[in-house]
């Protein structure tokens, strides 16, 4: 095994999930403080196998081991990765603002951001869902406009400093990638839009989205 740390992800994905694979976190927090790293991939039987779940009881990725640890969760995992850089700060109070805006991305606003993705792709053939999506809609709305009030003019949410709160809540809010909602909170949209042009992180989506160029589905690689 290499000494550099690793995380897994899926050998393969659909189309619409490119880009959006939870794996890009991890890259990303990587390619901001300068550390390689190695990507094991492994399929959606693997996945869901009792040996994945000793690492990832939910049989999901990514998952993360570095010689020291070994661990799951996305948040989690950035959390490692940036432990010792400016990520992360050394102040007390900025190193627990940069932490309960990565919380707040996954408890506060994923949820209402995934149900999107319930209501539009993963559900889209349920009779319920069309009448579901307004309410969907609404509720998200509420904390998009809650989240661009607590941004305000900053450049990001804590200021001028790019933290790992950052890099989760603008991946959290990636996941609107797609479709216009982002439209009516302009200082939203333009904050995701910094943080989705850093190199770091244009640099791991390039990565991510390299894996599955051509990609055949699983049957297909099989025949």
């Amino acid at each position: 095994m290499s000494d550099l740390p690793h995380i897994t992800t899926f050998a393969w994905v659909p189309p619409f999930a490119r880009g959006f694979v939870r794996d890009l976190r991890a890259r990303w927090a990587f390619e901001e403080v300068g550390q390689a790293y190695v990507v094991d991939l492994i399929d959606g039987p693997y996945a869901k196998s009792a040996q994945h779940r000793r690492y990832q009881p939910f049989g999901q990725v990514p998952t993360y081991s570095d010689g020291k640890v070994q661990i799951f969760e996305s948040g989690a995992i950035v959390l490692r990765i940036a432990e010792g850089s400016d990520l992360l700060p050394q102040d007390a109070d900025a190193r627990l603002g940069a932490i309960q805006w990565l919380i707040a991305a996954l408890n506060s606003v994923e949820p209402f951001v995934m149900q999107i993705a319930v209501v539009d792709v993963f559900e889209a053939d349920k009779a319920w869902s069309p009448m579901r999506r307004p309410r969907v809609i609404a509720d998200l709305e509420g904390r998009l406009a809650d989240l661009e009030a607590a941004l305000g003019g900053k450049t990001w949410l804590d200021g001028d400093a790019f933290t790992v709160g950052d890099l989760m809540m603008i991946s959290v809010l990636g996941g609107l990638r797609g479709t216009d909602i982002l439209q009516a909170y302009p200082r939203l949209a333009a904050y995701v839009a910094r943080g989705e042009a850093r190199p770091a992180h244009v640099k791991a989506m390039g990565d991510q989205l390299a894996l599955y160029e051509g990609a055949d589905a699983p049957e297909e690689m099989s025949a």
